[in-house]
């Protein structure tokens, strides 16, 4: 698997951060009625039973708020992908299909409230640092256009930083060329349910994804 670190810098400003990271060989496709269902029902049972006010209540997504701030980014302003899914669906403005692969990602964050960086596998390259952003630093995010980075929790590899749980580069995109993908599921609340989360996922990537040579790993500070 990818060498994934958490720097001393991000650990210094918030010290429960963890990482539930899968990698696995995909096939991207659309998804079937089945994954679309199970996606419908979750977006119809949150959105039955949380108002906007609920969203920010929640216990990771309160958690991964205050990190935000510690870190020196305004979590309103650059809401993590999560927070952002479930933000929709109570607002009933419904969220995208574009493959199997997207859709398995936002059915693990409605479910569990983390959000996860999707990564194509082969466009990444070791060593990769969590770390923060600096005033510098800034990418294309997917559907964002340029994004201002610093201050951001961000991973990056040696060609620079690529994917935050507010949103992933353009660089590191899954397409439906993509055949090895790397996902992580980030927690500012420690270890807690991580690997039930990364069950579900590997689950989902079985049932709908063709998923083989699945491997996970935790990562923690």
């Amino acid at each position: 698997m990818l060498d994934i670190k958490i720097t001393d810098e991000l650990k210094s400003k918030w010290n429960k951060i963890a990482i539930g990271s899968l990698e696995a060989e995909i096939t991207v496709k659309r998804s079937d009625e089945l994954l679309i269902n199970q996606l419908d029902m979750a977006c119809e049972e949150f959105a039955s039973s949380h108002s906007v006010e609920d969203i920010s209540k929640l216990q990771v997504i309160a958690d991964s708020r205050k990190a935000y701030k510690a870190f020196g980014k305004d979590p309103a302003r650059y809401r993590l992908s999560s927070e952002a899914l479930l933000r929709r669906i109570v607002k009933e403005k419904g969220i995208y299909h574009i493959n199997n692969i997207v859709d398995i990602n936002n059915l693990i964050s409605i479910t569990s409230y983390y959000s996860i960086c999707a990564f194509d596998r082969t466009k990444l390259f070791s060593p990769i640092n969590f770390t923060i952003g600096s005033k510098k630093d800034e990418y294309y995010g997917i559907g964002r256009g340029l994004l201002n980075i610093e201050n951001l929790p961000v991973f990056e590899d040696p060609k620079g930083k690529f994917g935050s749980p507010t949103s992933d580069s353009e660089r590191v995109k899954i397409t439906h060329e993509t055949k090895q993908i790397s996902m992580n599921i980030i927690s500012f609340s420690g270890i807690n349910d991580l690997n039930v989360q990364i069950d579900k996922l590997r689950n989902c990537l079985l049932d709908f994804a063709e998923a083989k040579n699945i491997e996970t790993n935790i990562i923690s500070s």
